[in-house]
């Protein structure tokens, strides 16, 4: 399954939808499924915002993979080079006052799903996440 929206905010939650759809598809439990959609979500909205640099500026290709013990979703963007996966894990113990702002977005979409991969194709930024039907969180 492969669809393409435009990378606007409010195709949010058509790619929300689109997810959905494939991780019942693929077996993913409720729970499962949520975890994919906040995964997704977060790494969509981070490409609308910063490598597009704001509404309207692109496109995001999503494809949905079913294997028969996993739902892969593959995002492809043709905005700024952007790896999440080489993002520094936040502090999670100081105080909310000391900490850096922003980060845990990244962080929450990395712990949402089993394995989160980047790679560089070409003019493209491909953002690979993989939630086993198997794994509740």
């Amino acid at each position: 399954m492969k669809k393409t929206f435009p990378g606007r905010f409010e195709s949010l939650s058509s790619i929300s939808e689109f997810v959905a759809s494939a991780a019942r598809q693929a077996g993913l439990n409720e729970f499962a499924t949520y975890n994919m959609q906040m995964a997704v979500d977060e790494a969509c909205a981070n490409i609308i915002e910063h490598g597009y640099g704001g509404d309207g500026a692109g496109e995001i290709e999503c494809s949905c993979i079913i294997d028969e013990d996993r739902l892969t979703v593959e995002i492809r963007d043709y905005g700024a080079e952007f790896n999440p996966c080489d993002m520094p894990e936040p502090d999670l113990t100081g105080a909310l006052d000391d900490r850096a702002i922003g980060g845990l977005g990244i962080y929450l979409m990395c712990k949402l799903v089993d394995d989160a991969r980047f790679e560089r194709d070409g003019s493209a930024n491909v953002l690979t996440l993989v939630k086993r039907t198997e794994t509740v969180i």
